[in-house]
């Protein structure tokens, strides 16, 4: 497949280019894709011009990957009219592109389409009711999406952790190496996704020519943040990290006041329509995380 990622330093983007592009170590294997990397300033998501340039190649691509967008939920909430044309105006233009020239399209969205106030996995058929302006162009954006494009497919994901970039995991455990005492949001649930394992599953959609529509690509379980947490500083320890604690202690989301956008405090999806469609059951948080840990040990 010849397969352009959208969004490629990101810490989805960039996992995609290198198990998707990257030559094999064995000789005579050949990549899995053709794979063709666009990120700034090349790619402008406030700028549809550069889009266009992006995906107007002589030769068309197979699948369009967007893994771009404004993700900080806080700085949504300041700059409403910047997280709309980012979210959802140039979600749709890249939808109406692959629509003129036949690429599939895979779109990720998130978890914040939803109000968190159900206490059982979202499945797809559940109805997006945002709490900020970044949910709310998010689920905007899936909407413009599927309407310029009914075969794209919309890949909702949440709580993502990958080599590529720093997240929660890397911050938490770098805090333990130095103190005694660290702290996360207790009364927050979702489900933690492995970039490893979200580029298989994403694979595995393309392989499949799967349908048009929304699929939840998490890992297997839910856990709060400080559930999450608690079992990262276990796993360092067991590879010999010299963590100080590995307790973590509760914090209430009400008591951050540094926050500006409201967050929904459930949102685990369930992934059953991807499992019925590919037969793939993504494996427990808990071993995703426990892998990471031993594989790209944080210093």
């Amino acid at each position: 497949m010849k397969i352009a990622i959208l969004g490629a330093r990101g810490r989805l983007g960039a996992a995609l280019v290198r198990k998707w592009g990257s030559r094999p170590k064995k000789r005579g294997e050949k990549a899995p894709h053709t794979v063709r990397a666009f990120a700034r300033p090349e790619l402008d998501l406030l700028d549809p011009k550069t889009i266009d340039r992006c995906l107007g190649k002589k030769e068309p691509f197979d699948w369009v990957v967007n893994c771009a967008a404004q993700t900080n939920v806080d700085a949504c909430e300041r700059q409403p009219e910047q997280a709309r044309l980012v979210n959802t105006v140039a979600a749709r233009h890249i939808a109406e592109r692959c629509a003129r020239t036949g690429a599939r399209f895979i779109h990720i969205s998130t978890d914040y389409v939803f109000d968190g106030r159900q206490r059982v996995p979202y499945d797809e058929e559940a109805a997006p009711s945002p709490l900020s302006v970044y949910g709310q162009s998010k689920a905007d954006g899936e909407f413009g999406v599927l309407a310029a494009l009914p075969e794209a497919i919309v890949a909702r994901v949440s709580w993502v952790f990958g080599p590529e970039k720093a997240s929660f995991i890397d911050m938490l455990i770098s805090r333990a190496l130095g103190h005694a005492k660290v702290a996360a949001i207790a009364n927050k649930w979702s489900t933690p996704t492995y970039t490893e394992d979200l580029a298989d599953w994403l694979g595995a959609l393309v392989a499949a020519d799967a349908p048009g529509g929304v699929y939840h690509l998490c890992n297997a379980g839910g856990c709060s943040w400080r559930e999450y947490g608690e079992h990262a500083l276990h796993c360092a320890a067991d590879q010999g990290l010299p963590v100080k604690t590995k307790t973590v202690a509760p914090l209430e989301i009400e008591e951050l006041e540094g926050f500006v956008a409201e967050r929904p405090v459930y949102t685990v999806m369930s992934t059953a329509r991807f499992t019925n469609l590919t037969k793939i059951a993504p494996r427990p948080w808990e071993d995703a995380v426990r892998d990471y840990v031993r594989d790209y040990p944080p210093y």
